[in-house]
């Protein structure tokens, strides 16, 4: 697909990110990606956080029915090269703050990023455990703790390496009038996800997390195993990697 054109023609530019509500009231396109994905602007609203303020802008798609949202920082319609950040749903992390993953850093350190920046976004995406859902990520922890890695434990019950799919996330670009995105990311799928998707991606801003004794393994994997933008021993150093850190109140980003 070329990334030049996103496969819907029907949002038409709008001054506001308000103004986006009534634009999409009766949007209905032939959809990104193999599932036909069409999403539409349902809510805008003031979010001022501990991170920053921000717009958020609340989602419907008609492919699984949860509620996605973006969080808009700055001016952001009709730009390029906007600093973007996707971030799957985490409940144990984000919100429990458990250490056997590194998404509530993640999460805290783009928000605090991307308000220090003039424009900036961040798609908060309901895909729980990597697409397979909390009950079925407890079992995947529990296989773990029997001793198998994040991608043998998501085989054992079935399922992909990674079951997340950004045909939405693509699409609430595009209904977001973001001509570009420089994506905050060390996951090359989501790269080239977008990119199949028809949007854009400028360039990548690595969002590297120190480990902790919970994490290390988990990050190792995700590494050695799925390709991300991690250097651990054991993996080859990519080209990638060697775009510097930036540190943060003491913590790498």
């Amino acid at each position: 697909m070329d990334a030049s054109a996103p496969p819907c023609n029907g949002l038409v530019p709008v001054p506001r990110l308000e103004d986006l509500v009534a634009r999409d009231k009766n949007h209905d396109c032939s959809g990104f990606g193999p599932a036909h994905i069409c999403v539409r602007v349902d809510a805008v609203a003031d979010l001022p956080t501990r991170f920053g303020r921000f717009r958020i802008v609340a989602f419907w798609n008609n492919r699984d029915g949860k509620e996605h949202v973006a969080l808009v920082h700055g001016d952001v319609m009709g730009h390029e090269d906007v600093p973007t950040r996707l971030h799957s749903e985490c409940l144990t992390g984000d919100a429990l703050g458990s250490l056997r993953c590194d998404c509530r850093d993640q999460l805290e350190v783009a928000l605090r990023r991307l308000s220090s920046m003039k424009r900036g976004l961040l798609l908060y995406l309901r895909q729980e455990g990597r697409g397979i859902g909390l009950r079925n990520k407890i079992r995947a922890y529990a296989l773990q703790d029997r001793g198998l890695d994040t991608v043998e434990a998501n085989r054992a019950l079935g399922f992909r390496d990674d079951e997340r799919d950004y045909g939405v996330a693509a699409h609430m670009i595009a209904s977001l009038a973001v001509k570009s995105v420089r994506l905050m990311t060390n996951n090359p799928n989501k790269i080239q996800q977008l990119e199949r998707n028809g949007i854009k991606v400028s360039g990548r801003i690595p969002h590297v997390m120190p480990a902790n004794e919970f994490n290390r393994f988990y990050l190792q994997t995700k590494a050695v195993r799925s390709g991300h933008y991690l250097e651990f021993e054991g993996k080859e150093v990519l080209p990638e990697q060697d775009d510097p850190p930036v540190v943060e109140s003491g913590r790498a980003t």
